[in-house]
């Protein structure tokens, strides 16, 4: 048997490890398996929390849920232009305030039932549903009431500005017209679910019910659940009833939970993953120095940062947040600890939207932090009630954390501890706001300011700093959206952005890279801003 990756392998310069593969000696890899039956392995970070569209909020979950269900529109990989989905085309009224979708008729559940305008109805009020929980309702927000709704500031579903004119016709009104709307609607949250289905299970806003389990549940995207092994596989079959299976040319996916990025790369060096999720930072530059080789990397639209929950001491004090913020190097944490691979990071959104500066608030300054920690009662450290950071496993995490309790030890002289969690753990953390510093990170769904700033309005589900501002509420929801221009509205943003980082509810640390090992076989995953993956695009050519 001929070993496809024997010259990949020992290509590494060195100090790098020639492995033995499992598929160049006894038995098959996945890899090989895949490729002649048209299965495609993916590392996926960590076992899934669940699988409901209007209950994640992590990437590992969003990955699978992308690829079990389709909104009313999709993004193309190569282009990141919205294209059909559900919605075979769209109108806008000449005020752009109402759009009519005409959804393709030929569109169906896995269990046949055809998709309608009511399921989107139905769909987007479970979403909406105060009693749900659902992390991401800020996404619908531009429809008329959905704030009011999701907020219980009023209680009839029917006041959202969400019709079904008949089964394949559904009308949006919108409260202002919103530029990035249709890219929303690529987003899991707006994603239609089978009522029939969950109602079997329990009530619409039940979290966690057995609907989404082998057997159970039903989607309406070009693959539907095959089989979940808890911490060990996630599998996916093609869905024959999809609209356009035609265009999809693989026959199933096979998530693989794997927390250990380094456990990762080594299972794709030994061809039990196509695809990986990241790659370890000291991998890198031995994949970079390969001929052929499999590291794809590419700038990406996303921000990591540390979030800081305000309501608890000491860093519900302003002086403290920004003291820490300012004695944090970014360039030596690049340069020294992430290989020089992602980008210093001053603000919440990254560049890349075009027209759009980023403000400039945020400085690194050790000087300045002493002299805001002192003057919040703690000087040179005296009196440091101490404080913990929380992160969820991964090796590049712990890095973080140490060279920052490091660096807040030497400009400040004050003791951080950092604890390492299950991503379910952390998740949960997070969403009860039992922290004070937690390691975060986002990929913006679409290259616009808004994306970022609405997740830290007051009411918005993945706000868990506790930062509360009207006016900056007031800029992202109303000003922005009757500005007059793309200059005017960015102005908007670009205030709202610097009110945002004056109080400091967060850190920003660097920007991502995004970062994969692609086998060869594997086609249709170009490297874009937003690291989108559309598998309906993706094939294996052996």
């Amino acid at each position: 048997m001929n070993c496809p990756w024997r010259v990949l392998c020992c290509a590494f310069i060195t100090g790098f490890t020639c492995w033995l593969l499992a598929g160049c000696s006894a038995g098959e890899s996945n890899v090989v398996t895949g490729n002649r039956d048209g299965i495609l392995h993916v590392g996926n970070g960590t076992e899934p929390q669940s699988i409901d569209p209007h209950v994640v909020s992590g990437t590992p979950e969003i990955n699978i849920v992308k690829a079990l269900f389709e909104g009313l529109v999709s993004v193309n990989p190569y282009t990141l232009e919205v294209e059909p989905g559900v919605a075979l085309s769209w109108t806008f009224s000449k005020d752009r305030r109402v759009i009519t979708f005409r959804l393709n008729p030929l569109a169906r559940w896995s269990n046949g039932d055809p998709v309608t305008a009511e399921d989107f109805v139905w769909s987007w009020r479970r979403a909406l549903d105060p009693a749900l929980g659902n992390l991401n309702t800020e996404r619908l927000y531009p429809i008329r009431n959905a704030q009011a709704f999701a907020t219980g500031a009023i209680t009839d579903p029917a006041a959202l500005g969400v019709e079904a004119l008949d089964a394949h016709t559904l009308q949006l009104t919108l409260e202002e017209p919103t530029p990035y709307l249709l890219f929303l609607l690529d987003d899991a949250t707006t994603y239609p679910v089978h009522r029939h289905t969950i109602e079997r299970f329990g009530k619409a806003s039940d979290r966690f019910t057995g609907w989404t389990r082998v057997g159970n549940i039903v989607s309406n995207g070009p693959f539907k659940l095959k089989d979940w092994q808890l911490n060990r596989r996630l599998e996916l079959e093609k869905n024959p009833d999809y609209w356009n299976a035609g265009q999809v040319r693989l026959n199933g996916i096979v998530f693989h939970p794997i927390e250990s990025g380094t456990l990762e790369e080594r299972m794709f060096r030994a061809g039990q993953l196509h695809y990986t999720m990241s790659v370890p930072l000291d991998k890198i530059a031995g994949y970079q120095a390969m001929t052929h080789s499999p590291y794809q990397q590419s700038p990406s639209f996303a921000s990591y940062y540390y979030l800081f929950n305000t309501r608890k001491p000491p860093v519900d004090d302003v002086r403290v947040r920004q003291a820490l913020a300012m004695a944090v190097n970014r360039e030596r944490l690049v340069t020294t600890v992430l290989e020089n691979v992602y980008i210093p990071l001053y603000s919440l959104v990254p560049p890349g939207v075009p027209g759009y500066d980023p403000p400039t608030v945020l400085r690194y300054d050790p000087v300045r932090a002493r002299q805001l920690l002192a003057a919040a009662g703690y000087p040179d450290g005296e009196n440091w009630p101490g404080m913990e950071i929380i992160y969820n496993t991964l090796e590049s995490h712990r890095k973080i954390a140490v060279a920052l309790q490091q660096m807040w030890k030497d400009a400040l002289n004050i003791d951080v501890t950092i604890t390492n969690m299950e991503w379910r753990v952390y998740l949960d953390m997070i969403a009860d706001k039992n922290f004070t510093m937690a390691r975060a990170g986002r990929q913006w769904t679409y290259l616009d300011p808004h994306g970022a700033l609405s997740i830290f309005i007051t009411d918005s589900g993945n706000n868990a700093t506790g930062f509360a501002s009207q006016r900056f509420d007031d800029m992202v929801l109303e000003k922005a959206s009757k500005a007059q221009s793309p200059a005017e509205r960015f102005a908007i943003y670009r205030a709202a952005e610097t009110r945002l980082m004056e109080q400091m509810p967060i850190i920003p640390l660097f920007i991502y890279t995004n970062r994969h090992l692609v086998h060869p076989s594997v086609h249709g995953v170009p490297g874009n801003l937003l690291d989108q993956v559309n598998y309906r695009y993706v094939r294996l050519d052996p």
